[in-house]
């Protein structure tokens, strides 16, 4: 072998391949095949679980029970599924308690009683119920949780929180009378039952009360909440006391209710220690012992972990690498339990000391055996935008050690508008975005007005501006990156679902920065969405437009399918037909207008995907293909085998 030759050869390839074309270990085929979704952390006694969604069994999600030695057992049987569609999001399908396991079945909605080792028996009857955010009533042999009934045709769900009795299964309801409840908690005495209602048109992050109920004479008082006060996770600290979650002073801190029934701030921070309730059964903080509790925070875009004594005020940060943290729990001995992301390591569950900060990975995502010289880091970009404000973001460069880019090659960039619009970028590890950064993409995630994590006021610039504020910042962005010398104004794509599926159609149609996009199951018609979607979301918009029909004319100015005249650049559209939050007739009506304007389009379905794709085939293709698109329409070869997709208006 000629060592100089082949260094040489190596070098040259090294320093001229295009972006685009770099090959990378981050495969498709890693992605789906050996990944699980990691959450709901519970712990029994001395046992620890968690739920695990599987990409290669359809997304079945199985409860596991978790060693020390990493190893895990499954808890769940085939063919059982635990997942809830209460809010059509879910979440908190499961308790488990002494040994026993209450969750919601996804095939048939009913609740089902497991005692570990056995087979899962139905408890509640056949009916079009669904059933959420499980609270176990030992004083009462009860389960307690949040209720959906669909069983009146054309007619809004009913909500409800109801006890279903152990012996019987037998529903009684203890409130209704809201549009939406969540979060039942018991005292540790069983005597109450806090609880948080809201009511359209609201959002539960817009105005949400919280109630406490007396179990046995049905009283109830209000604790906290207001028009505009956002109240999130009450919980009951191991000696009586209920603590929650308020925004009434712009940002979500930890609140504590004393027995004299006043209110008082367990530690004022300009930080987050709370998410919005977009699915049930969240937790971000919880009690380590009678006088500490350890919580998460997000600043600035990032999540940390800390301490706080109830009785001295005292608040010490815990130093630890993760950047995402969530579904916190504690155990007797003083141990920290929780799902922990970063950019260099893969989602895990992880055991934490308190004391010592020593802390120990029981179960990871995936087991990955890349060297981390593949993976991008991300930069925090804080960048200005309209009116004078400023927006923020990640920006993870191109990166992989194999390859550098011909001389002055600027890389493409694609900038990612998540979803919600309620939500935020999650900083931390995913081969999604390590994907198209080990191929030579630049990859922005943005943080655009209205997202989480920066304060009320941040989340109120969406305020009656969806469609302008999110598609300015996502165009900033990109407009910021290139100035920096960091993107090829020539190669801007954009690319979100849901939601960020209508900021990318938007900006799209809108505005003339970006070459190509993406859509995942995104919104063209507002006005079809006011009046064609699920309970939970039926007057989201009118805070983010306005309300429908009285402010049809803002709907239909802001829709993209009304002015297809003006997209001018090629778009890939993907699909579920299942789906009931963005119902499929969204992506079809795009596609067509555009296709009859001579465009390149592409739109790619999934028979058997609701919102949001979770089987493994799925998930893969729907990857490859939007790099094939995107490859066909900027002249670069991918160094991946890709299956062929039909472009419509395509020139090869």
């Amino acid at each position: 072998m000629n060592v100089l030759k082949d260094t040489a050869s190596h070098n040259q390839e090294k320093m001229g391949t295009a972006f685009g074309s770099w090959k990378s270990p981050i495969t498709s085929d890693l992605i789906v095949s050996k990944s699980v979704g990691l959450g709901s952390v519970s712990i029994d006694g001395t046992n620890i679980y968690c739920l695990e969604s599987r990409p290669t069994e359809k997304g079945r999600s199985v409860l596991v029970k978790l060693s020390r030695d990493g190893t895990t057992t499954d808890v769940t049987p085939k063919p059982f599924n635990i997942k809830t569609r209460v809010h059509e999001y879910g979440g908190g399908a499961y308790l488990i308690t002494d040994g026993v396991v209450y969750f919601s079945e996804k095939t048939d909605h009913r609740v089902y009683r497991q005692i570990i080792g056995e087979n899962p028996e139905p408890l509640t009857e056949e009916s079009l119920r669904r059933y959420a955010d499980f609270m176990i009533d030992s004083t009462r042999n009860r389960l307690i949780c949040v209720c959906e009934d669909h069983s009146i045709e054309d007619q809004e769900p009913i909500n409800s929180i109801i006890a279903i009795a152990l012996d019987t299964g037998n529903i009684t309801t203890l409130v209704k009378g809201s549009d939406f409840y969540t979060s039942p908690r018991i005292s540790p005495d069983g005597q109450y039952l806090a609880f948080i209602s809201w009511d359209h048109p609201n959002m539960p992050w817009d105005s949400s009360y919280l109630w406490l109920m007396n179990l046995e004479s049905g009283k109830t008082e209000l604790v906290a909440g207001g028009a505009n006060e956002s109240i999130c996770e009450p919980q009951w600290s191991p000696t009586g006391q209920l603590y929650f979650s308020s925004d009434r002073t712009n940002w979500w801190n930890l609140y504590s209710r004393n027995n004299e029934g006043e209110i008082e701030c367990v530690h004022q921070m300009s930080a987050e220690f709370a998410y919005p309730h977009w699915v049930f059964g969240l937790s971000t903080y919880n009690f380590v012992g009678n006088n500490n509790i350890v919580c998460a925070y997000s600043q600035n875009g990032s999540w940390h972990l800390a301490t706080i004594n109830t009785t001295t005020k005292q608040f010490r940060e815990i130093n630890t690498p993760y950047t995402n943290i969530s579904s916190i729990t504690t155990n007797s001995e003083g141990e920290a339990l929780f799902i922990g992301g970063c950019p260099t390591q893969a989602t895990a569950v992880i055991k934490l000391n308190t004391e010592t900060e020593k802390s120990t990975i029981l179960k990871q995502a995936i087991d990955l055996k890349i060297d981390p010289a593949y993976f991008s880091q991300p930069v925090a970009i804080a960048f200005p935008t309209e009116n004078g404000l400023t927006a923020y973001g990640w920006y993870y460069p191109p990166q992989n050690p194999d390859h550098s880019p011909p001389e002055g090659e600027l890389p493409p960039l694609l900038v990612k508008s998540h979803g919600g619009p309620t939500a935020a970028a999650s900083v931390s590890l995913n081969l999604r975005v390590q994907y198209w950064t080990s191929r030579g993409f630049g990859y922005v995630d943005v943080n655009y007005g209205g997202s989480i994590g920066y304060g009320r006021q941040y989340r109120e610039r969406l305020d009656n501006n969806w469609g302008i504020v999110d598609v300015d910042d996502c165009v900033n962005a990109a407009k910021y990156l290139v100035k920096q010398g960091q993107a090829d104004p020539e190669r801007l794509v954009i690319s979100g679902s849901s939601a960020g599926g209508y900021t990318t159609l938007a900006a799209l149609t809108f505005r003339d920065v970006f070459k190509a996009g993406a859509s995942y199951y995104g919104i063209s018609d507002l006005e079809i969405l006011a009046r064609d979607t699920h309970k939970f979301e039926s007057r989201y918009l009118d805070r983010l437009i306005g309300k429908y029909p009285e402010t049809k004319e803002l709907y239909q100015q802001r829709s993209p399918i009304n002015f297809t005249e003006q997209l001018s650049c090629p778009v890939i559209f993907f699909q579920g037909l299942e789906d009931k939050v963005v119902p499929p007739n969204q992506a079809q009506m795009m596609f067509e207008a555009i296709k009859q304007k001579g465009l390149p389009v592409a739109y790619i379905t999934f028979e058997d995907e609701a919102h949001g794709f979770r089987q493994a085939e799925n998930i893969k293709k729907a990857l490859e293909s939007e790099f094939y698109f995107y490859g066909k329409l900027f002249g670069f070869q991918p160094s991946d085998q890709l299956e062929n997709i039909k472009i419509i208006n395509s020139k090869d």
